[in-house]
């Protein structure tokens, strides 16, 4: 792609995307629009991407920049993830994808060239009643003309000490994006690169999953079973008691998202539960993005097995397609392997809270009516922490 990216965001949250393509390619890209209906995701871009215009509503969107390169959208998982409301894309949050299309309609009646598309999401819309998000997607991008891949990345290919998967869709009327999303792969990240002194937890979970993450934490989500945008927990099996369960400030999981730390400051709002963890939860995870950018830029030979795949249930992890057609793609997680940042690197434990009383107690209930957390010495520890923390009821850890 020569000469400068224009690029435009739509439901741009807190200008992961954005940031991405800046730290991959610099003065080389421009971003000319960014679209975002939530008032303090809009107050963090009006500070981080200063004099760039802010459209506050992607249903009254009715012009794209023109001889734009690529248009992004993380659109809404409020409806897709585990964590949501699963009532899919037809819900409320997430069929606002639906403008997407109409934006590009609306570009090819004018003239305007069309431009790459991405998109990111959840990978719980590959399974999600059978499919039928990917299925939508997959129809619209068709009408169009464009044709079209995707494909299951997990953060810490980054070097992020997050265990984020997330779904990358990549298209275009002009392009393969077989050569974005698939030249690129080091297969999972052996074992040795990750230090065994702390274990990542959702503190919210305990009955049904714990998103248990050896020195990583799981996913960082906007919102959680319980009902709060909420951090996870972190287990250090050598800390002293009341010190061995303790919770990333939001500081470690704007770092974790790859934003620098105070990235969003300006939205903090003197409340225990503000925003700014429903913010972070809910970006886009920048060197993710970065990468795109990268092959964008400069595609690659995208020489992967492929067969075509005829459904009828949950969609591979990655695929591509193109009038009518699927074609599953056997490739791993991993694009690359950047050198990785060990949870205690970014998260200090001698600053990080410890897990409250309440909390630890509240999870403590849960676990005991399963059968996870078994791994060596950690419900003693759990037990153990809460005996430490005593019997007086403290704030819920966020």
């Amino acid at each position: 792609m020569p000469g400068t990216m224009k690029i435009a965001g739509l439901f741009a949250g807190i200008g992961g995307i954005e940031l991405g393509f800046q730290r991959a390619l610099g003065e080389a890209v421009e971003t000319e629009l960014l679209c975002e209906s939530w008032q303090p995701a809009r107050k963090v871009l009006a500070a981080r991407f200063d004099g760039i215009p802010i459209h506050p509503d992607v249903r009254e969107l009715r012009d794209l920049p023109a001889d734009l390169d690529v248009l992004a959208a993380g659109f809404p998982c409020t409806d897709l993830s585990q964590a949501g409301e699963t009532a899919g894309i037809a819900g409320a949050a997430s069929s606002l994808v639906s403008h997407v299309f109409e934006a590009l309609r609306l570009a090819g009646d004018k003239g305007d060239r069309s431009p790459w598309l991405l998109i990111e999401n959840v990978p719980n819309m590959l399974a999600l009643d059978r499919g039928q998000a990917m299925r939508y997607l997959v129809w619209e991008l068709e009408q169009l003309g464009y044709r079209w891949a995707y494909r299951t990345v997990d953060s810490r290919f980054t070097g992020s000490p997050q265990r984020r998967r997330r779904v990358l869709l990549v298209a275009s009327r002009t392009h393969d994006p077989r050569e974005v999303l698939f030249s690129d792969d080091a297969g999972p990240r052996p074992d040795e690169d990750y230090a065994e002194d702390a274990f990542g937890f959702y503190w919210t979970e305990g009955r049904g999953g714990l998103g248990w993450a050896r020195d990583a934490v799981p996913t960082l989500k906007g919102g959680s079973t319980i009902g709060i945008p909420s951090p996870p927990a972190i287990w250090l099996p050598d800390a002293p008691p009341g010190r061995k369960v303790v919770t990333p400030r939001i500081s470690d999981a704007e770092a974790m998202q790859g934003f620098p730390r105070e990235w969003t400051a300006i939205a903090e709002q003197g409340k225990a539960r503000g925003p700014r963890w429903k913010l972070v939860g809910n970006a886009v995870t920048v060197d993710v993005a970065a990468w795109v950018a990268g092959r964008l830029a400069a595609p690659g030979a995208a020489d992967v097995e492929s067969r075509e795949w005829d459904g009828p249930a949950s969609w591979p992890a990655a695929a591509w397609g193109q009038d009518g057609k699927v074609w599953s793609v056997s490739i791993s997680e991993y694009p690359s392997h950047a050198p990785y940042r060990h949870l205690l690197d970014v998260v200090d434990a001698d600053q990080a809270p410890a897990l409250s009383h309440r909390a630890v107690l509240g999870f403590l209930r849960r676990l005991e009516q399963g059968n996870l957390g078994r791994h060596p010495g950690f419900r003693t520890d759990m037990a153990e922490h809460a005996d430490v923390m005593g019997p007086q009821m403290t704030p819920l850890a966020i």
